[in-house]
């Protein structure tokens, strides 16, 4: 009520003071009253008729009252008063201690704070001085490590022999040491000439006794009967001695080189003359010679002169038989053993000679070119240089030897074998990483093919020149020279599938012509047209039937050497 009362009030007040304002506001004064008196308390008070001005006197007596009493309430409570106050100076004076406590503490953080950048500073400073230290410390240390000759080297070069893994322990170290010293001279390092003179002292008795084991070991592969795979693979065991050789004395290292070189050489020209001269006894005593050809005729009359002996069957000359296993199980069968074949009586046709005497080729010149390229360490054209230099007279003997047989040579078979094992050798040692023998390889066949197409060509023309008038006798059964091209051809174009030439079938071709025409210069022979018929169909039916034959026999072959292959 006392406030609806200060309210009217304010309002008569108000009301007043608008009444003297400007007219230019009466209007905004009009709204102000009108809405004043839309109020609850004015409207109730206009309503009971009560005077403002009275109403107002009253409204001023009772705040008086109640101020008066709430000054005797603030009197009653004084003390308590009196005490908030006494607290609340108490506890200014607290927190301005404790603002002052703070401020202190502020003050030493930041002081802290900055020693602590200092110390950071300082930590930074210590820490790369220390790292720099270390590192000089460390390769202070690796310097003298690597320069320092050791007493227990000293000891081990002296007095320890070659063949303990101690020297050659102590050998690597002090071919690092010749090696860090020499790099060091370029630096005018004072230290590095305090030790070289005690190195080239240890490295000179090193080498001394490098050379004596080096040369010791090379004259074992001269003594009778010595498996020189053994002294090779004691050599292989320490080819560190001759790699510090050669780092560090050349004139040794050529030295140990050229001794091996000579002593090898001999002894593989000795060990293949041996071979070739015993294993060629072995041969069979029936070969084919320069009558022993497609068109000659087995009855052909001959010289009464003439003291070579009648081949037993020359069929054989032109048929394959087992000749072709030579190409499969027999590819890599061990050598012929001389001695055991000849107590046994066994003889050998030309073709497994010739595989024998290429495989032991083969054999120890993949070994000693891996040996040469692995203990001299030389590669691509230095290590064919040097496998020429050790196998080079023996490829010499046999290229000269081959030349000389095949010279005289008319088993056409048997060379055209020996043209297929040179194909599926060189094969073999390509797969074992040995491309040494390409050139005499390529060299054999330039040997192999102008002999083969030689004797094709002595075939052909024997054929073309045979005189079916002649003959002892025509009949209409298949004519044994028919036979013989049938056999050979099946034989020539089944070894030829492996490796295709188109020289085997030019060659071939021409053969087919002279037999065919053979064929029919025979059939002309008899009178009657029936019987030149049957004669060519029973002919014709018979090369057919044994080149079918054949053909079987080949597929079951080539398969045979397809596994081979993949085994090999």
């Amino acid at each position: 009520m006392d406030d609806n009362i200060q309210k009217l009030e304010s309002t008569l007040v108000e009301n007043m003071d608008t009444a003297r304002s400007e007219d230019s506001v009466l209007d905004a004064v009009g709204l102000h009253i009108q809405e004043n008196l839309d109020d609850e308390l004015v409207k109730e008070a206009l309503k009971t008729g009560v005077d403002l001005r009275q109403y107002s006197k009253q409204i001023e007596s009772e705040l008086l009252q109640v101020e008066n009493a709430s000054i005797q309430d603030y009197i009653k409570e004084s003390q308590n008063i009196a005490s908030l106050h006494n607290q609340i100076t108490a506890c200014d004076s607290i927190l301005e201690r404790m603002e002052q406590m703070l401020s202190g503490f502020q003050s030493d953080l930041s002081s802290i704070s900055d020693e602590i950048q200092t110390l950071q500073g300082q930590s930074i400073a210590m820490n790369i001085k220390l790292k720099n230290r270390q590192s000089v410390r460390g390769e202070l240390s690796q310097f003298v490590h690597e320069i320092v000759v050791p007493e227990s080297m000293i000891s081990t070069i002296l007095e320890t022999a070659v063949t303990e893994r101690q020297f050659l322990e102590q050998l690597h170290e002090l071919n690092h040491k010749i090696n860090f010293v020499k790099e060091q001279s370029f630096h005018d390092s004072k230290s590095a000439l305090d030790v070289r003179d005690i190195l080239e002292k240890l490295k000179i008795k090193a080498i001394a006794k490098i050379r004596e084991f080096l040369l010791q070991k090379i004259y074992q592969f001269r003594k009778p009967m010595t498996n020189y795979q053994v002294p090779q693979n004691a050599m292989l065991k320490f080819r560190f001695f001759y790699e510090f050789l050669l780092a560090n004395e050349r004139h040794v290292a050529k030295e140990v080189r050229d001794e091996y070189v000579e002593t090898m050489s001999k002894i593989y020209y000795s060990y293949f003359r041996s071979y070739w001269n015993r294993i060629m006894k072995l041969q069979f005593e029936d070969v084919a010679d320069k009558d022993d050809l497609m068109g000659i005729e087995d009855t052909a009359k001959r010289s009464i002169f003439s003291s070579r002996p009648q081949l037993k069957n020359r069929s054989t000359i032109f048929s394959l038989g087992n000749r072709g296993n030579i190409l499969t199980t027999d590819l890599e069968a061990g050598i012929i053993v001389p001695h055991a074949a000849q107590k046994s009586d066994t003889k050998y046709p030309y073709e497994g000679l010739f595989r024998s005497l290429h495989y032991a080729l083969l054999d120890n010149c993949c070994r000693e070119y891996l040996f040469l390229t692995d203990f001299f360490m030389v590669a691509t054209a230095a290590a064919h240089d040097l496998f020429y230099m050790v196998l080079g007279k023996a490829l010499g003997m046999f290229l000269k030897e081959l030349e000389s047989y095949i010279g005289e040579c008319y088993d056409s078979i048997a060379i055209f074998l020996s043209i297929h094992v040179v194909y599926r050798y060189q094969v073999i040692m390509h797969k074992r990483g040995v491309p040494a023998l390409d050139r005499y390889w390529e060299t054999v066949h330039d040997i192999l093919w102008p002999r083969f197409e030689y004797i094709m060509q002595l075939n052909i023309q024997s054929i073309k020149e045979t005189d079916p008038s002649r003959l002892c006798s025509v009949d209409a059964r298949p004519h044994h020279i028919t036979r013989r091209y049938a056999e050979f051809s099946a034989a020539i174009v089944g070894l030829n599938e492996s490796f295709p030439s188109e020289r085997v079938n030019r060659l071939l071709a021409l053969l087919q012509g002279e037999v065919e025409n053979f064929v029919l210069r025979m059939a002309a022979e008899f009178p009657q047209r029936r019987e030149q018929l049957v004669f060519l169909i029973n002919n014709y039916d018979m090369m057919l039937g044994v080149i079918m034959v054949r053909r079987q026999q080949w597929r079951r072959w080539r398969h045979l050497q397809v596994r081979v292959e993949d085994l090999c």
